[in-house]
């Protein structure tokens, strides 16, 4: 295709766009690997300048564990869920708050925008309780676990990111959130990003990850539109395992609350998220509500 052709393809997406709000949840090899991650910065920059208010939420499991084990301290998993005691808590507020997202946000202003670091502790951005105990299977026995210091999401204030897409800025989110006792919590990113994009009434939330989209149970067929009741099956089915169920979830719950779009996308890729945005092809899947058109 002709660059001219490309630019006149992305036309109605941009103007379609303009003055929207989408949630970008970062995760996977962007979070550790820089060129990728600048990548990925490059096209939100992008997105800022042609009229989109782009607010990014930020995963960093990968990095928390590395710096555990830097420090000593043996990362404790039970069927693939981190166990985060105050210690642990405390690694990964330094590792997800202090050098991942100030890292983005430098990112941001190096190519020439705003960015501006948050956590879900700032203005009260994110309230959390701590997560009940949950069952899980260990050599097929079911057991009962607490994760220690892990939050489930209990309400978003989303005045300071309001505040701050107004301003033209582009807030940057951790997802470490504050419970009612003022104790932190370590929240999962994927349900944070789909319940910021609830609370800001978000046209698109879109998750970054390693693979390709939602995948068949072969894995050789990326879905390239799923329809809600489509995708729930594909869960209560056993197709989705792992990581991505709760990717799924949390776009499932965005387009049930109002979000009019989700698509989850490989990150690794260049420039997915403009080709999945400004192509009528795209590059990932896209999930949308029963009925409802792209």
């Amino acid at each position: 295709m002709k660059r001219e052709e490309v630019l006149m393809e992305a036309m109605p997406y941009i103007q379609r766009f303009h003055g929207k709000t989408i949630v970008v949840k970062l995760g996977g090899h962007a979070m550790v690997d820089p060129k990728i991650l600048d990548t990925v910065i490059q096209d939100i920059v992008l997105l800022r300048y042609v009229g989109m208010n782009v607010v990014v939420v930020h995963g960093g499991g990968p990095e928390i564990t590395q710096k555990m084990e830097q420090m000593g301290k043996q990362p404790k998993f039970v069927a693939g869920l981190r166990v985060t005691d105050a210690e642990t808590m405390e690694i990964a507020q330094m590792v997800l708050v202090g050098k991942i997202n100030d890292g983005i946000v430098s990112l941001i202003s190096k190519f020439g925008a705003l960015g501006v670091g948050l956590s879900g502790n700032d203005g009260n951005l994110m309230f959390a309780r701590k997560a009940g105990t949950r069952r899980v299977m260990v050599d097929d026995e079911e057991h009962e676990v607490d994760l220690g210091l892990v939050g489930d999401v209990e309400k978003i204030n989303p005045g300071i990111l309001e505040v701050l897409i107004g301003k033209g800025y582009i807030p940057v989110v951790s997802p470490v959130a504050i419970d009612r006792a003022g104790r932190s919590l370590n929240v999962n990113a994927d349900t944070a990003a789909s319940e910021i994009a609830i609370a800001l009434g978000a046209y698109k939330l879109i998750n970054l990850s390693d693979v390709d989209g939602v995948m068949n149970q072969t894995r050789t067929r990326t879905y390239q539109r799923l329809q809600v009741s489509e995708a729930a099956r594909l869960i209560e089915d056993g197709t989705i395992v792992g990581g991505m169920i709760p990717k799924l979830e949390g776009c499932i719950k965005a387009l049930m609350e109002g979000v009019s779009h989700a698509h989850i996308l490989n990150g690794n890729r260049d420039h997915s998220l403009l080709l999945e945005l400004f192509t009528d092809s795209g590059v990932g899947t896209m999930i949308l509500r029963d009925g409802d058109h792209p």
